[in-house]
This record gives structure tokens, sequence and C-alpha cells, in this order.
């Protein structure tokens, strides 16, 4: 089975210098699984790779759509599972790099996006259920799919319309879809994830923003609102508190307290969402900061890598 190597970790651990050093050792490219580094004109608060960094190795799946698109996980995964056959057809091993989860396990564990919203059809149904009564649509999904209709409160007439929205477009239940959708996608994904302890991470994450700031992080948020960005784009860490300065909402110096707490607080949520990854081969890499150190203890801790690496 093909190889694929993915490198995960929360934000500012040192991913990208380590995908980088393992790219390089194994003549292969990178593919970011990073939601807002997709995104062109937003460099500095999505701390994309440097140019002399996406010179130093090929990239893939970085600035390739503007602010004002909408990006999923779904169009990610396309276009990942893309670049990975593409990589296999040139006898390369990917090196997936990057901190969204959801985009992670939509390719080790699958994605269920279903049928887009029939948003004519919703509303024919919600007026259904208005016009004939409380229980009245959770009755039509039991008849159609017993099984959804279990895990539904029946009071969550969202998940309902839903679910019957599915049905009445795919003929077969939510829970079928679904069984068939997440269904990984067929390679040996090897997992490497980097961790310190968190008060280290902590400041680390405090020094980016700090560096951010000097780079230009207001101004860049500011060329960022002429182009009238979509809400995705604007949800980014570090603009959303920019704006937020800008609108006249707090002061720049609560704005940066702000953009700080809050990426701190993702960082929390990306280890609990890793800790759910099967398989993941951590390296507590606390105290280290060096890229080349970091790569030589991936190669002493996880066994396969290290004979993947030596091998070519």
């Amino acid at each position: 089975m093909n190889k694929v190597i993915i490198i995960l970790g929360p934000t500012g651990v040192g991913k990208t210098g380590l995908s980088i050093l393992l790219a390089k050792k194994l003549d292969s490219e990178i593919i970011s699984a990073d939601s807002m580094v997709v995104y062109k004109n937003m460099d500095i608060g999505t701390a994309k790779p440097s140019p002399a960094e996406l010179k130093e190795v090929k990239h893939h799946l970085i600035n390739i759509a503007t602010p004002d698109e909408t990006f999923s996980a779904g169009v990610f995964k396309r276009k990942a599972t893309d670049a990975i056959n593409e990589l296999h057809g040139k006898n390369k091993i990917p090196v997936i790099a990057g901190g969204t989860g959801l985009y992670i396990r939509s390719l080790t564990r699958g994605l269920f996006e279903g049928p887009g919203a029939d948003w004519p059809l919703r509303k024919k149904l919600v007026e259904e259920e208005r016009r004939h009564g409380n229980g009245h649509l959770l009755s039509r999904l039991q008849t159609v799919d017993p099984a959804a209709a279990r895990g539904i409160d029946p009071n969550d007439i969202r998940r309902i319309v839903r679910a019957l929205e599915v049905f009445m477009k795919e003929k077969k239940g939510i829970s079928e879809v679904r069984q068939a959708a997440t269904m990984p996608l067929e390679y040996d994904f090897i997992k490497i994830g980097l961790s310190r302890e968190r008060k280290e991470l902590y400041r680390l994450i405090e020094d980016r923003v700090d560096k951010m700031m000097e780079d230009g992080l207001l101004e860049e948020t500011k060329r960022l609102l002429e182009i009238k960005p979509n809400r995705t784009a604007m949800q980014a860490l570090g603009y959303k508190e920019m704006r937020s300065y800008l609108d006249g909402e707090v002061n720049l110096a609560e704005a940066v307290r702000l953009i700080k707490k809050r990426t701190k607080m993702y960082a929390k949520r990306q280890y609990t969402w890793f800790r759910k990854e099967p398989d993941i081969s951590w390296i507590d890499i606390t105290g280290v900061m060096d890229a080349n150190k970091i790569c030589e203890m991936a190669l002493n801790e996880v066994e396969f890598l290290r004979q993947l690496i030596y091998s070519n």
C-alpha cells in the first residue's frame, strides 16, 4: 500500500521545519493541511511558510484561493487526493503537514458531506411540520430511515430536516450514505505528532504573535479588508482581532492580548482533537527548537520512518 507521511500537532509547535527536512530527505513534496494558508494575501496572520521555505521544497494547497472564495474540507480532500496520487505516480512519498484536524481526518477516516443544501426543500419541510404539528417530520423519518430517527433528539428539527433531505435526494438513509462516504483513503498513513510542554508552547505562541505584529499584521488586515473577504477567511485568528481594533471595538493592546489568548485556546482544542486520532507516534520536543534536532528525534523515535529515510 502506498505510504503517506502526516506531520500534525498544535499551532506553533514546529511542524513546518520538520516537514521541510523530511520532504528534502525523501526528495518529495509537501501538501499543506491548514485551512487558512490556502488563501492568497493572508501570509503573516496564517504563519504561512516563508517565500524561501516555499522555494526550498514544493508545497501544494498554499495560495490556491482568494479570500472571497469558499474552501471546505471536501474541497481539501479532493485536491489533496489529487496531489497524493500525483506524487505516488512519481514514486514519491507525500508529506502532509498541518494542524486542521478535520482536513487530516477527511483523509485518514473519510468525510461525510452528503448532497448540497436544498433550501426550497428545507423550507417546504419546515412548513409541513408547522402545518401538521410537532413530531410529524420525525414520524416520516422513522418510516424511511429508522436508524437515523433513533439517533436524533425529537426536538432537533434541523437534523430531522437534513436527514429527510438526504433521503429524498439520495433515495437511501443518511446512515447508509454516511457509512459509505466516511471510508478512509487507501493509503498507509504514517502519522507523527509533535507536542511540547504547555507553558513552552504558550510562550512560543506569544512570541509568534509579537513577531506577526512586528511584521505588519495590522497593515495586512487593512489590505485584506479592502478586497472584501468572506466570513470564513475573516474568522482566522489574528485578522478577526485586528478587525475589532480597526472597528474601534478594542484598543490595540487588547486586540493583541486576545490573539494570544484565542490562539492558546485553539492549540488546546487541537490537542484534544488529535488525541482522538488513532495510531499517532507522538514526539515530545519540549526544549528543542532546532528543526534538525527535531528531525533527528523523529528518525530515532519512529522506526519505520528511520528505515524509510535511510533506504532512500
